[in-house]
């Protein structure tokens, strides 16, 4: 059996690790979860030498000290798991802040290698880095190289495989200390145990880490002892500070001199400064945000590409280059303006997809039920989900590159202005944009923020960011739009940036009846400004395709087919086939048209169709659509109006979400807690949903009523607004 080598990548957050494990394994890469936390565990296989290398993206960490689930899980992956080398990737524009994980990754008994990440940035400045002198101090290998660019792989792997076959002994840059002492007495302490890595082990003992001392407790009195008989001028007896204080003295002291920067007698902005100057600014930064976000959903979903017939009256009259924007969809009637991107493949899944039920009606008995469930039933199902793809993909493309590019962590810089004044930081935006692709994580990763009343409140307003799932739905009402009077792009773009300023307007409503508390601090490095690299670009939404056709052919399939036959089908199980409105679904659905009927969408002939697709979105968000398409409700037969497309978007968009979300709300919170959850989502969802269709059908009604409504809630608002920054001004002041 051929020997496999395992390696793990540890760094620093933004040092490019993920970046560098994409390029190693490509297409071999796949995610799952550490056992017993959520966090994210992804692996793959280098191939190109003779002994595959097998690879764990180990979380972006600063430390090794157990503050975080990221930090504890690397730890104990290396320690337990024990890989037989650890590649440590290190941002080469930032050395010394990156060297500290590094002097703590070198006191464990493991093989390690240091890939000098972005010298390709290093190299572009001017400067000069000495990588032999630094591999010489460290004692370990380092190799340089440009994950970005591709470059210095090869030999990192080749670096990796002769390491991995050597043994290291662990060693400690803490010198010229009183506390060193202690720590080889803790260290004997600990072999006399048994116990590997005792260096490792010692030094953490001696900071007091939780984790050590929970395991230990029967050496935790020698540094008690020790404590009586030590005190430091400026750090007492903290014996954390103190150590890493140590860390980075030395790493100041051995290692700056190995980085030689470019002497510049004019101090010049790098190209990121100058971006930053005008994508952060205090006034323009939110403004240009919206501006970029307009543009993703126009090129998503707007069937006139760039205005051409609204602004000019552009129309095209030729059959064949109808037939190609259109996919095949002349009708004899001009094309006004052009298809964009998304809804361009749209219109070819559709034509693809469509074609397949053709077929299959062809060869199929007509009017048997079996017919009627493949054709009408699942595969009319899978159609109205699948035909979508091409537009969720395109959404997801587009905000993989904004991430890629480190535009997407300003933007969490940007909003934390905003947020702390209604009880959340910047930090909180993280999990919530990780919404905009699921739900599930990005709930999960609501742990992250420390204080438990913030968490709750961030859990809370998850259902404000739509996720992926939830993208058929606006794609469908966007093709409604133009029936119903409404562009499709700027619907979707409303969804979007309505549910933003709608977790504001919920966050300000939550501060406004709770008191102030303390909010945690928010500190972001920012990575610099790059070019995306398309095999990050590539892998993430391949990840999302393949877990959006694994839904569709596993719990959409399955919803389908339960959904075709309660539709198909009455109380008394006859073997025909029966009226859709003598159905099991139909008597359902009537009953459930009245507890939605004050929304608007709930109310004619099909709005019981309307309430049981929300309720099978329970399973689902993707199963929405595929109910409607199901019960033959699709972009020609759904009959709302500007005010009921609204209502019944921002409905689906802050109601409870998948069972999957909230099983992961269920495990994030405690009892009481989850139940208040569910009924927050439900409530503001009807709330929200009524109050849009009230406001609608004033508006359409008469149009000054809806002005004067409108200008009383927002006066509202501001004054909401007015009274939480006054609070929080003078909370601050009396807790400073």
């Amino acid at each position: 059996m051929e020997n496999k080598i395992t390696a793990a990548l540890l760094g620093n957050p933004n040092s490019g690790k993920t970046t560098l494990f994409n390029s190693l394994t490509g297409l071999t890469a796949h995610v799952g979860n550490w056992p017993g936390v959520t966090v994210d565990k992804k692996e793959g296989v280098y191939k190109k030498l003779d002994t595959p290398i097998h690879l764990i993206d180990l979380p972006g960490i600063y430390s090794l000290s157990p503050y975080t689930p990221e930090e504890i899980v690397s730890r104990n992956y290396i320690l337990d798991e024990k890989p037989d080398v650890v590649i440590n990737v290190i941002d080469a524009t930032n050395l010394e802040r990156n060297l500290y994980l590094t002097t703590q990754l070198l006191e464990i008994n493991v093989p390690v290698v240091l890939a000098l990440n972005m010298t390709d940035l290093i190299i572009k400045n001017g400067d000069k880095l000495d990588a032999k002198t630094l591999s010489k101090r460290l004692g370990v290998p380092v190799v340089e190289i440009s994950a970005l660019k591709s470059t210095g792989l090869d030999e990192l792997m080749e670096a990796a495989l002769k390491a991995s076959k050597q043994t290291r002994q662990g060693y400690t840059v803490i010198e010229e200390s009183d506390i060193l002492h202690l720590i080889h007495d803790v260290q004997i302490a600990f072999k006399g145990k048994g116990v590997d890595n005792p260096l490792f082990h010692a030094i953490k003992l001696v900071e007091l880490d939780k984790i050590e001392v929970e395991m230990h407790p029967d050496l935790v009195n020698m540094v008690e002892e020790f404590k009586k008989t030590f005190k430091d001028d400026t750090f007492q007896d903290d014996f954390e500070a103190i150590v890493a204080d140590k860390r980075y003295s030395y790493i100041s002291k051995n290692y700056s001199n190995v980085l030689i920067k470019e002497e510049k007698t004019n101090k010049v902005l790098s190209k990121s400064d100058k971006i930053d100057r005008v994508m952060t600014h205090k006034i323009w930064a939110i403004p240009l945000f919206i501006v970029i976000m307009f543009f993703v959903f126009h090129l998503t979903f707007a069937e006139d590409l760039f205005f051409l017939n609204r602004l000019f009256h552009v129309e095209f009259t030729n059959e064949v280059f109808i037939n190609i924007c259109t996919g095949m969809g002349y009708d004899g009637e001009p094309l006004a303006g052009l298809p964009s991107p998304g809804i361009f493949l749209q219109n070819w899944m559709g034509f693809l997809t469509g074609s397949v039920i053709d077929g299959f009606r062809s060869f199929m008995p007509e009017g048997t039920w079996y017919t009627s469930l493949v054709c009408d039933g699942l595969l009319t199902g899978l159609d109205a989900v699948l035909s979508f793809v091409p537009q969720v993909m395109i959404l997801f493309f587009f905000i993989a590159v904004l991430e890629d590019s480190g535009y997407m962590s300003r933007v969490a810089f940007i909003l934390d202005r905003v947020f702390r004044k209604l009880g959340l930081s910047g930090k909180a935006f993280i999990p919530m944009l990780t919404g905009f692709g699921c739900s599930v994580p990005a709930i999960m990763a609501s742990r992250t923020i420390e204080d438990r009343k913030e968490r709750n409140k961030i859990i809370r307003l998850m259902t404000c960011f739509s996720c992926g799932a939830k993208a058929p739905i606006w794609a469908l009402i966007a093709g409604v739009g133009a029936l119903a009077g409404f562009a499709g792009d700027t619907f979707v773009f409303t969804i979007y940036l309505g549910g933003i300023l709608a977790a504001i307007l919920y966050a300000l409503l939550m501060r406004v009846i709770s008191k102030d508390d303390y909010v945690s601090p928010f500190i972001m490095e920012l990575p610099l400004y790059h070019r995306p690299q398309m095999k990050n670009v590539g892998a993430y939404v391949w990840e999302k395709f393949k877990h959006y056709l694994t839904k569709a052919a596993t719990i959409i399939a399955a919803s389908t087919i339960v959904i075709w036959f309660l539709s198909n089908f009455n109380w008394n199980l006859s073997l025909g086939l029966v009226d859709i409105e003598d159905s099991i679904l139909a008597s359902l659905g009537k009953g459930l048209a009245y507890l939605y009927y004050p929304l608007g969408w709930a109310q004619g002939d099909d709005g019981w169709k309307y309430s049981v697709a929300v309720i099978t979105g329970l399973i689902a968000k993707e199963q929405v659509v595929d109910s409607m398409a199901v019960l033959g409700l699709n972009e020609e037969t759904i009959m709302f109006t500007a005010s009921q497309a609204y209502a019944f978007a921002f409905y689906n968009l802050f109601t409870i979400p998948c069972f999957a979300a909230v099983g992961a709300a269920f495990g994030e919170q405690n009892r009481k807690e989850f139940w208040i959850t569910l009924l927050w989502w439900f409530l503001m969802s009807y709330a929200a949903s009524g109050i849009i269709f009230g406001v609608g059908r004033l508006f359409e009604i008469a149009l000054w009523a809806g002005i004067v409504l409108m200008a009383v809630v927002l006066a509202l608002i501001v004054a909401a607004t007015i009274y939480v920054i006054r609070r929080h001004k003078k909370y601050v002041l009396e807790n400073e």
